[in-house]
């Protein structure tokens, strides 16, 4: 299938989703908010692939939102309804439609890596964010810009990102507006690694990739829901969940058994995908 604002490859298990609008900096257009969540639920319900890649083209990540679909969609909403309740009841809905654009990247069954060089600019911090890991250019650099054009960031930044860097320094970001560079962030944990080149970037996250495809899908898919499960949940909540979680898909008959046979014929396991999800109005 063809998309406007990506190009999407599947290959040994690892999907690869490339932003494709370089001449207008990635910019998140309306194609865009349709078609992440639409591309990221395919590979997910069907279990296309065991890892995704987020990665981009041209001189910066991706700009965020387009300010002309942004403009259009508060005009259309406003006009939508005179009365102020049923017009901010509208918008409310309005902004949750737009944030699952990202939710889907956080409730994926597998790992979602996002290779950012240049700008990572306000949708993109939201989208980044909700990835498992990020890796960064030497040039890269993340804002938080709603706060340079008279809004409160709403996608998704404030609750992930309070999770990923000190109070402090999100404070600062979202106050200020300022850049925080790629270095800076690495220094404060919102990213991996830093390279000195996109080339170098990429070939250590595809490799990442390949070695993370290689693992039992059903065990990183666990890893994934008690990760997420113990960023959001007490010590004591995550340890009853991966108790239960264990009780349930834990089967040393199946993974465990290949993952120790294959040690012992040194050779690489062979694991089967997760399934396909079932949808109730298929």
């Amino acid at each position: 299938m063809t998309y406007r604002c990506f190009n999407v490859e599947i290959a040994d298990n690892v999907a690869h989703l490339q932003m494709k609008r370089p001449d207008e900096f990635n910019s998140m257009v309306v194609e865009f908010w349709k078609e992440l969540p639409a591309i990221v639920g395919e590979i997910d319900d069907l279990a296309k692939a065991r890892v995704i890649v987020i990665t981009s083209t041209g001189k910066h990540f991706t700009a965020g939102m387009d300010l002309a679909n942004f403009a259009g969609s508060v005009a259309g909403t406003a006009a939508a309804a005179q009365e102020r309740g049923r017009r901010a009841a509208n918008l409310r809905h309005h902004v949750l439609d737009i944030q699952e654009t990202f939710n889907v990247l956080d409730r994926a069954r597998m790992p979602v890596l996002a290779a950012i060089q240049g700008g990572c600019v306000s949708g993109g911090v939201d989208l980044t964010s909700a990835c498992d890991c990020r890796y960064a250019t030497e040039d890269a650099f993340f804002v938080v810009q709603e706060i340079n054009i008279g809004m409160t960031a709403d996608v998704g930044t404030f609750p992930r990102l309070c999770k990923l860097l000190p109070q402090g320094m999100v404070r600062e970001l979202a106050y200020s507006g300022r850049r925080l560079p790629a270095r800076k962030a690495l220094e404060f944990g919102l990213v991996n690694d830093v390279f000195p080149t996109q080339e170098a970037m990429l070939a250590h996250v595809f490799a990442l990739a390949k070695e993370i495809a290689e693992k039992s899908p059903l065990a990183v898919h666990g890893s994934k829901v008690m990760i997420n499960y113990a960023r959001d949940h007490t010590i004591a909540d995550g340890l009853d969940y991966i108790a239960t979680w264990q009780s349930g898909m834990y089967n040393p008959e199946i993974d465990m058994r290949e993952a120790m046979t294959a040690r012992k014929e040194k050779r690489k396991p062979a694991f089967a995908d997760l399934m396909p999800i079932r949808k109730v109005r298929e």
